[in-house]
């Protein structure tokens, strides 16, 4: 298909195709948003998550929350949420495991964002573009009738190109519906790999802070201070 000729469909298309094309620009330029937003997520995740396990088999739950604070990963907030709550229960480690499941529905919402828009997308284009195509039939039997009234055969080849020019518009709608929904299943598919993999470290970290070493140290905790010397030499005889 030449430049002329899908210049020609545009201008006939006329405001139907125009939205067609503008929910096909919004549907990619979601998907290119959220292809930068989950970039790399499942590794930063994976590499925050060995780096806190590795603090917390050692006890050291300070360094384990400091490389928490320090991490952009998606499931350092869900670290974070655990240590705030283990530090309000004063190392009890009651409620850690609904606050930990709290934020990562959270972070879940978070990674869905805009998700919406392509499944709006992908179900109403089908639908915009038929009605594009039966306005456009509808304007050709219009046509056809002010030709039998000037006086003319009333032939298909009154409406037969009127007609194919509409049903670009169906045609137009399918692809965009094609395009929305297969970006759509593709983030589903790979969100649904992200949230498996997050619960699973977020119920590891719960077992590993409930396992703990028993003398390690609160993140929020003091450093002990060792006692002065006594001076137990004899005083002086006056």
């Amino acid at each position: 298909m030449s430049l002329s000729e899908i210049l020609h469909y545009l201008r006939i298309g006329g405001f139907t195709l125009a939205l067609l094309i503008v929910a096909s620009v919004v549907a990619l330029g979601v998907a290119i948003e959220r292809l930068i937003a989950l970039w790399g997520v499942s590794e930063r995740s994976r590499a925050l998550g060995d780096t806190v396990h590795k603090h917390l088999l050692r006890g050291d739950l300070a360094a384990a929350r400091t490389a928490s604070e320090r991490s952009d990963a998606a499931v350092a907030d869900i670290f974070l949420a655990g240590f705030d709550r283990f530090e309000r229960t004063r190392g009890t480690c009651e409620g850690v495991d609904s606050a930990v499941e709290r934020e990562r529905a959270q972070v879940g919402l978070r990674l869905r964002r805009n998700l919406w828009l392509l499944a709006t997308i992908g179900s109403l284009t089908p639908f915009v573009g038929l009605f594009g195509t039966v306005a456009g039939i509808m304007r050709s039997f219009k046509d056809l009738g002010l030709d039998v009234q000037a006086g003319g055969t009333g032939g298909t080849g009154a409406v037969m190109t009127g007609i194919s020019e509409a049903l670009v518009a169906t045609a137009v709608g399918i692809l965009v519906a094609v395009q929305a929904m297969a970006f759509y299943n593709y983030f589903q598919a790979r969100l649904s790999r992200v949230l498996v993999e997050l619960r699973l470290m977020g119920d590891e970290f719960v077992e590993l802070l409930r396992e703990r070493p028993v003398n390690a140290p609160s993140p929020s905790a003091p450093t002990p201070t060792a006692p002065a010397p006594v001076d137990t030499r004899p005083l002086p005889e006056a």
